[in-house]
């Protein structure tokens, strides 16, 4: 009993590992206790430890063989160690020992689940079994959707392409014509592929695989003779046909869709048309790889692109035509409705911002706003278009004036919430999102309690950027802690799931969850983290300040009078450092004097203040960039922050090893280049050691594209920038013209001629990417006024260049 009761304690503070220890003593008393058992079981689940959860449930079937839970959990053991054979011998066994009329064996919800997650095992071995099986279990079955998506599935990995076929017109009876994932397989029915690849949204085999004119073809004319008769009103029928025809049909296709979604006053109409902008992406490295497609969303790729030219020329022969007969074609019987001109300078003023074209979609907008003033989607995309522009200030004022017009829109509320944050307004943001929140008690609280990863994200960027630390990292470790408890919650479901017999939807959940590390909300704040703790490493004298301990400077290399100065105004901040403090502690005592019970809990470090004490910056940006390492490795951005970690370890060799992995994932990344620049050339000043050094020695050429030094490497790729300029993005030509400074391979004039000479025609040409060159041309010494004048024509409307 009290090594049960001392498990259950540690339990209950999440410390599954000493609870394991502590059941594992109970058992050693009592072996054949069922409820440490039961609790030792879910544990191990929870743990991840399978073995272990294996042996416990066949310790309980053979303890309790007349439990349907014992079984199902000993089967699900089984097929989480991977022995699938085993898993379907279990179902068998267990439904061998019920009676023929039992109603295990009738047509219910869980004797259905029961059939399917069998179904689903025996698929996994073979999908002949799993299409025998599927057939035989058919009366059992109660989600008949399933099971026809499964007999599809089937069909195609045993190459019945008919019956496929069959099957998915079956699906699309049933309502399913507007998934577009069953659109996806029917093509391959069509084309006889036996995998569907992976697609989201409203794409398809068609705009996800690159296929010849043949296939194209084919499926056009199988659409065309079944589809489109049987279910011509399909949104998702009509618009798999428009990606399957050539430009000159799809411009007529385009034309009729677009008259039918301005007249209803569609205002996503432009987001909506920018999945056919697609390119081809570039060949893979591996020679049975097929071709994909990627979608275009660089301006100068978009502008290039021939079905965004042909929407360009049906919304302005639109707004032509509106704007003098007040028809889409002045052949046209009917006239359209006044708010038809406002949706067309609306649709157009959507393109200008896919084309990076800010100034001419303000100018439509505005004709917007005398159209109709109280618009609130106009506020919007004109907030957009000035954001982008570089006027975030702009943009905050004509979204706030958007959300007074209509001030139960939670979207738009929450939109102005995130450009405050984005423009240094923390204070303001909070005051729009406690509009959505409860009216008593703290609504950082009540954010936080509510999960609301956006917003405590968004405020610890823009806290980062004005360097309040303290505060940064405490909202970072808020949705950090969010993720925790995420994996916390999925301990209730253990039982629950397997009770209910939904081992389908369970096993999926577990799957989620062992990933549950490298989805992009933790991986923002992670990165964020080992971001700001490495700025807090580097500058030492940044933490005291943050921690407000008044640290004095270094006075050994000061002369007496330097010293007295410098004493003196050390005393007056630590004096007024002081005061505020006691003011602020003053004033958050009378806050929280008599209210705690009606605000609910007091956050005793508001400013992280605390946080920041207890933790050591590099150990920290370590172990989140170990997390990353293991649940991210697809990100580049994990490797870049691993790399930077491990140099200010002197961990030579893993930082090598980032930066392959790094190069495995994006040869052409600008950080990464730098990165690379960094490594090779600081190298030789951080790691004495010589069986490291040799290491280094003998992978750095491979590093270098095989350049024997990092002189020839930076030349080489500046080259490669002078002769293909407009290509390279301007980040990537920034990087090279601060490399070959650091190198000393190029006077400044030299450098920056690299980022002056291609002006705004290439890739990544955003006002942040323009204000960063500028930063790296002040930084190297260069003449800044050309290429200041240079992104003032493109960029006129932005405050960002309006001091220099």
């Amino acid at each position: 009993v009290c090594w049960h009761v001392y498990g259950l304690l540690h339990r209950a503070d999440h410390n599954y590992n000493e609870a394991i220890k502590a059941y594992k003593q109970a058992l050693k008393i009592d072996k054949d206790n069922l409820q440490i058992l039961r609790d030792l079981s879910w544990l191990q689940m929870q743990m991840r430890d399978l073995n272990g959860f294996l042996v416990t449930r066949n310790t309980l079937l053979n303890l309790k063989p007349n439990l349907k839970l014992n079984w199902l959990a000993f089967c699900l053991s089984k097929h989480l160690t991977g022995d699938l054979e085993g898993a379907v011998r279990v179902i068998d066994i267990y439904l061998e020992t019920l009676d023929a009329d039992s109603p295990e064996k009738q047509r219910d919800y869980e004797p259905s689940e029961l059939a399917l997650y069998k179904n689903h095992l025996l698929g996994e071995i073979s999908p002949h079994r799993g299409y025998l099986h599927l057939m035989a279990c058919k009366p059992l079955v109660v989600d008949m959707g399933a099971w026809m998506l499964q007999k599809a599935k089937y069909e195609l990995r045993m190459a019945k392409w008919a019956d496929a076929r069959a099957t998915y017109i079956q699906i699309f009876q049933r309502g399913l014509t507007e998934d577009y994932r069953v659109h996806a397989g029917y093509m391959c029915s069509i084309l006889e592929r036996p995998q569907i690849p992976k697609t989201i949204g409203t794409h398809t085999l068609v705009t996800t695989v690159v296929l010849d004119q043949k296939q194209r073809q084919k499926i056009m004319e199988v659409y065309k003779a079944t589809l489109a008769r049987k279910f011509g009103r399909s949104k998702a029928v009509q618009r798999v046909i428009m990606t399957l025809m050539d430009q000159d049909e799809l411009s007529v296709a385009l034309e009729a869709y677009c008259r039918k979604q301005l007249t209803k006053g569609v205002p996503s109409l432009a987001s909506d048309l920018q999945s056919f902008l697609l390119l081809e992406s570039p060949p893979p490295s591996s020679p049975n790889a097929e071709k994909t497609f990627v979608l275009a969303t660089d301006p100068l790729d978009i502008k290039n692109h021939a079905t965004y030219q042909a929407m360009v020329k049906i919304a302005d022969r639109f707004i032509t035509n509106l704007e003098s007969c007040k028809k889409y074609d002045p052949n046209d019987t009917d006239e359209e409705p006044p708010s038809t001109i406002l949706w067309a300078w609306y649709f157009r003023a959507g393109l200008h911002e896919l084309a990076g074209q800010y100034n001419e979609g303000i100018a439509l907008l505005e004709k917007c706003f005398e159209h109709t003033p109280t618009a609130v989607d106009v506020y919007e995309l004109i907030a957009r278009l000035y954001r982008s522009a570089g006027d975030i200030a702009k943009a905050v004022e004509y979204l706030d004036k958007g959300r007074d017009l209509d001030k139960q829109d939670r979207y738009i509320n929450n939109l102005t919430t995130k450009y405050m944050l984005a423009a240094g307004q923390p204070e303001t943001a909070l005051e729009r999102i406690s509009l959505f929140t409860k009216h008593e008690g703290n609504p950082e609280q009540n954010l936080f309690d509510m999960q609301c990863c956006w917003y405590e994200l968004d405020l610890a960027d823009c806290l980062g950027r004005k360097q309040i630390f303290g505060k940064a990292i405490k909202k970072y470790t808020a949705v950090v802690q969010h993720f925790e408890d995420f994996q916390e919650d999925q301990f209730d479901f253990h039982s629950y799931c397997i009770r209910k017999v939904t081992l389908r939807a369970y096993t999926d959940v577990l799957r989620w969850e062992d990933d549950l590390w490298g989805q992009p909300y933790y991986g923002r704040a992670a990165e964020g983290l080992i971001d700001l703790y490495l700025k807090l490493h580097d500058n030492p004298g940044l933490l005291n300040e943050q921690l407000g301990n008044g640290a004095e400077p270094d006075y050994s290399n000061m002369t007496a009078a330097e010293r007295k100065k410098a004493k003196a105004i050390a005393r007056k901040k630590k004096k007024a450092a002081e005061k505020k403090a006691a003011e602020l502690e003053e004033k958050q005592k009378a806050e929280n004097n008599g209210k705690a019970l009606a605000n609910g809990p007091v956050d005793d470090d508001p400013d992280g203040k605390e946080l920041l004490k207890s933790k050591v910056p590099l150990d920290e940006a370590r172990n989140y960039s170990a997390i990353l390492s293991k649940h991210a490795p697809g990100k580049v951005s994990t490797w870049i922050l691993q790399f930077d970690v491990s140099m200010r370890r002197k961990k030579t060799l893993m930082a090598l090893q980032a930066l392959f992995k790094a190069k495995s994932i994006d040869a052409e990344n600008p950080d990464l280049f730098t990165r690379i620049v960094e490594f090779a050339v600081t190298t030789p000043f951080v790691d004495e050691n010589e069986i490291v050094m040799s290491v280094v020695k003998s992978e750095l050429p491979s590093l270098l594209n095989g350049c024997s030094n990092v002189g020839d490497f930076v030349m080489r790729m500046s080259e490669t920038c002078k002769s293909a300029v407009e290509t390279l993005s301007l980040p990537m030509r920034t990087a090279i013209a601060a490399a070959l400074i650091k190198t000393e391979k190029a006077s400044p004039k030299e450098a920056s001629e690299l980022i002056v000479n291609g002006g705004l025609n290439g890739h990544g040409m955003t006002v942040e990417n323009c204000a960063k060159a500028l930063t790296v041309l002040q930084k190297m010494g260069a003449e800044t006024g050309t290429w200041e004048k240079i992104v003032k024509e493109g960029f006129p409307l932005s405050t960002l260049f309006a001091s220099s």
